[in-house]
């Protein structure tokens, strides 16, 4: 059983404040693997005095010195990646093998916002002023389950280059890999308070955070209805917010495309992460005269899909991450029967051998896009196939939707694919494959979020512009 009850407070492990126990659960199986003691208002506090006071100095750091620390960040960081990845199998579930490709990422967001930092001029000449990209101040950033350690080293090595101190508040529910983490982290000697780790409910310490005058910025990757949440609280002191929220991504499959190649990508792009990935391509669009082919070729692609204990090296669907999420993406199946579609493969309970918190990989056929299962955010193994009629058709059911985070466009003719990417209206379009620049900007349209983030797009998030006169 492990037992967490430190939090990271200005350079030093301390107990929290808070006195209350979480239980942390083992998906695969559902059992209790340890617990971890939550901070409260007043943590979420001493570490926010702390971010507060280390800043001053902290922002007058060269642009040097924080390449230094970045550098010094990834290595760390490499160190602990084969404990890190025995927590993140063992705490959410993932897939050993899938997740062992994950792990150097979170490690390279340190030298890739280095890379970032290379040729960013910090101060300008515009005309007869100066323009001084200035640190925004403390930082607070809000992490998710899904990746944790991927996010909260990206959202650090943001606001490190931009010259931000930062509270980092991660999900309770990875606290096993927070620890990991923190402790990697620690060994980088970064100077005290510019690193402070709560772990505590969103509804606690997130809430605290997000209300708090002396942070200056949120960073959030989560929910949309947690990060409207945050813009409310934030308003009242004008902080800068960067939200990274929800998507129902659309994969547009053009009447030009090969089947056989195109649909087993497009599923991978819809069982990311085991279905909990914000970017999932879960709307597969076909053109109608296609939909038999199609809806072969995608239960084949599925029928390939390896789903067993995330020990195995080949699988490459784990469980989901809580009891809560799967009865959530039960009920989502149901709605969907219920609401006309057709069951192609899948449907409700554990796939054949497997409890805990599997789901069978699941295809709806015959969706319109106004179904629920085709409108909301599921966050499991659940895709829909939708029919289209023409390519304007295509691009009009791909933009009708409240997200707008990801798409995928898959075309025999790379120069049809880009004409068609241009008019979908999502901050990411991948064309013919999957990919990631970590330099490019990553961020929704809609309400899929505010900002963005990665290389100097993210960096200059977390920088005010400072507009300086002198006399000629």
């Amino acid at each position: 059983m492990h037992l967490i009850d430190k939090i990271y407070i200005n350079g030093r492990f301390v107990t929290p404040q808070g006195h209350d126990m979480f239980d942390l659960h083992n998906p695969a199986s559902g059992e209790v693997i340890g617990q971890v003691r939550l901070g409260n208002e007043s943590d979420a506090d001493a570490a926010i005095a702390a971010a507060k006071a280390a800043f001053p100095a902290f922002s007058q750091t060269s642009k040097k010195q924080r390449q230094e620390m970045l550098r010094q960040l990834h290595d760390v960081v490499v160190d602990c990646e084969e404990e890190l990845l025995a927590a993140v199998v063992e705490e959410y579930g993932g897939p050993v093998g899938v997740m062992s490709q994950w792990m150097a990422m979170a490690a390279n967001n340190f030298t890739a916002m280095a890379e970032a930092l290379e040729d960013y001029q910090f101060v300008r000449p515009v005309k007869s002023a100066t323009v001084v990209m200035t640190p925004i101040g403390v930082v607070g950033a809000i992490i998710p389950w899904n990746s944790n350690s991927g996010f909260i080293t990206n959202k650090l090595a943001t606001a490190i280059a931009a010259g931000c101190t930062t509270v980092i508040k991660p999900s309770e529910m990875s606290a096993l890999q927070t620890d990991i983490l923190a402790r990697a982290l620690h060994k980088a000697g970064l100077p005290d308070g510019v690193l402070n780790i709560v772990n505590g409910r969103g509804d606690v310490v997130g809430e605290h955070m997000s209300r708090h005058r002396d942070i200056a910025k949120i960073s959030f990757t989560g929910s949309t209805a947690v990060g409207k949440r945050i813009l409310r609280n934030s308003a009242e002191s004008m902080k800068r917010v960067t939200l990274e929220l929800g998507g129902k991504s659309p994969t547009v499959i053009l009447d030009d495309a090969n089947l056989a190649e195109t649909m087993p990508i497009a599923i991978a792009a819809g069982f990311m992460n085991s279905g909990q990935a914000c970017i999932a391509g879960t709307r597969i669009l076909v053109p109608a005269h296609m939909m038999k082919q199609a809806e072969a070729a995608a239960i084949d692609a599925i029928n390939t899909v390896v789903v067993d204990q995330p020990g195995n090296p080949k699988s490459q669907l784990g469980p989901l991450v809580s009891q809560t999420q799967y009865d959530r993406v039960q009920g989502y199946i149901a709605k969907g029967i219920a609401e006309g579609a057709t069951l192609l493969t899948g449907g409700l309970g554990h796939p054949a051998g497997l409890g805990g918190y599997f789901v069978r990989p699941t295809l709806f056929g015959d969706v319109t896009n106004d179904m629920t299962i085709a409108r909301e955010e599921i966050f499991g193994p659940v895709l829909c196939l939708i029919a289209y009629d023409s390519e304007e058709d295509a691009i009009a059911i791909a933009n009708d939707t409240d997200y707008g985070l990801q798409a995928c466009v898959f075309s025999g003719n790379d120069a049809r694919a880009r004409t068609v990417a241009d008019r979908i209206d999502a901050g990411r379009v991948l064309i013919n494959g999957l990919f990631h620049e970590p330099q490019a900007p990553f961020g929704g349209f809609k309400q899929s979020g505010l900002g963005r983030e990665f290389g100097v797009f993210g960096l200059e998030t977390h920088l005010e512009a400072k507009a300086i006169h002198a006399r000629p």
